[in-house]
């Protein structure tokens, strides 16, 4: 028996040597080789242009002729920049504001999580600005906002008011575009989270019944706590989306009244490709200073997630 097993042993052993290294490692390969497509494109379109803004910062360049280092001189120069404080305000707010699309697109997505009559027509019609483009949302909205014809005139006139020129006036046009940015945005989080309502465990909702949960405890103690994932993935996209925020910026105001609505995202456009600038290497210290704020959000949220995991 001693010596059958022998043998056996070292039948195993001779056929483990004369697989191939394919054959050993594939369960180990087989992953990678479906992410290197991805990872690939990620490298090229991520970050290598990650570094080379981080050292196109360090010089002074229009894009056309040769490139002068000058170290530290273009952040020297965004410190004492009063266009970039004021981008850099507009921002905070634009962040401080847009991360009311969560607790609404939750509380729109609780309406909408039942079976009533009609309730899909309510679901498509909540759905609609999360389908259309930024630049219909700033067109509707700055028709809204117009002064003379706009539906805001027409609801100030009815109350014999003067309606406000909001996309004219340094006070309002921040919150104005916010206003429009909110539209798609609790769209988007609602989305989310009626995903996310659908994987709720039933039976943790029964057990939660009998024992007398009923209103803001079971939707506190119970159904949020299940609502985790969405709410992360709606807390990242949500600061992301207002940190780069562009798009509404450049369609209802470009960046006026006077740059009053400009954030860092529109001044490092104007700064290196509009026709105010093409200074390469100023705009490239903006969109760091920009990629270090969000950096910052993005790994206290990872952090955050990585300690609930452990």
């Amino acid at each position: 028996m001693l010596s059958t097993f022998g043998v056996e042993i070292d039948m195993t052993s001779s056929a483990n040597t004369q697989k191939t290294f394919w054959q050993r490692n594939r369960l180990l390969l087989t992953p990678w080789l479906f992410l290197l497509p991805g990872l690939a494109m990620f490298l090229l379109y991520v970050i290598l242009p990650i570094f080379q803004s981080i050292l196109i910062s360090f010089y002074e360049w229009d894009g056309l002729t040769a490139a002068k280092y000058i170290g530290l001189a273009n952040y020297s120069e965004l410190w004492q920049d009063d266009a970039f404080y004021t981008s850099l305000k507009n921002n905070l707010i634009w962040l401080i504001l847009y991360m009311l699309a969560i607790p609404v697109g939750l509380a729109i997505a609780l309406f909408l999580n039942q079976t009533v009559f009609g309730i899909r027509l309510y679901k498509s019609l909540f759905f609609f600005p999360f389908v259309i483009s930024q630049v219909v949302v700033g067109l509707v909205f700055a028709w809204f906002y117009d002064p003379s014809n706009g539906i805001l005139a027409v609801i100030y006139h009815t109350f014999g008011g003067k309606p406000p020129a909001i996309l004219a006036d340094e006070r309002y046009v921040t919150y104005g575009i916010i206003a429009a940015g909110l539209w798609p945005q609790i769209a988007y989080c609602m989305i989310l989270y009626l995903t996310g309502l659908n994987n709720v465990a039933p039976e943790q909702i029964e057990a939660a019944r009998l024992d007398g949960a009923k209103g803001f405890r079971m939707l506190w103690h119970v159904i949020l706590p299940q609502l985790r994932p969405a709410t992360f993935i709606a807390i990242v996209v949500t600061v992301i989306g207002a940190l780069r925020s562009f798009d509404l910026i450049s369609i209802m105001t470009q960046g006026g009244p006077y740059g009053s609505s400009r954030v860092l995202a529109y001044y490092m456009y104007e700064t290196a490709l509009s026709e105010y600038g093409y200074r390469m290497g100023y705009g490239a210290a903006i969109a760091v200073v920009l990629f270090l704020i969000m950096m910052v959000y993005i790994s206290f949220f990872l952090w955050r997630m990585y300690q609930q995991e452990k």
